[in-house]
């Protein structure tokens, strides 16, 4: 079996870190007998930004929505350009307070939704302060517990 030699992340002139981009899709089932694995790489900022001026990266605090694969200590890009739906989970502000949910329709009533059992739904017409202030495009989280790896 031939393991291939990955290259190191590349630095462009502009300061843009190019991180290596496997040309190949990874099976979660069988493995693949690709031979062909590195393309040129990616910007992670090209590929997962799309409106730089209005994004912005916050830490998750909290398992209110486990469900949605968002867990506590978490990175999220939040876009704040893009008009919130429902179905979309977004950040609030609520009296002054940031939340993290999912923005649903009930009726004709909008609501936060946790992704956790545990979390009740909040009614947005019990604030009288309400801003829906960006929409989370993404979550980035560790695989693996960074404590027990040391």
């Amino acid at each position: 079996m031939r393991i291939p030699q990955l290259p190191i992340p590349l630095r462009t002139a502009g300061g843009q870190v190019l991180i290596p981009l496997l040309n190949e899709c990874i099976s979660a089932g069988f493995p693949s007998p690709a031979d062909d694995y590195i393309d040129i790489g990616i910007d992670l900022n090209e590929e997962l930004i799309r409106h730089p001026t209005s994004t912005f990266l916050l830490r998750v605090s909290g398992d209110s929505m486990n469900g949605a694969g968002v867990h506590n200590n978490d990175l999220l890009i939040v876009d704040r350009s893009l008009n919130p739906r429902p179905g979309h989970i977004v950040i609030a502000v609520l009296d002054g307070a940031f939340t993290l949910k999912r923005l649903v329709l009930k009726g004709e009533t909008l609501c936060l939704q946790a992704e956790n059992p545990h979390y009740p739904s909040i009614e947005l017409q019990q604030y009288d302060n309400i801003q829906i202030w960006g929409v989370a495009v993404y979550s980035i989280h560790s695989l693996h517990n960074m404590k027990s790896s040391k």
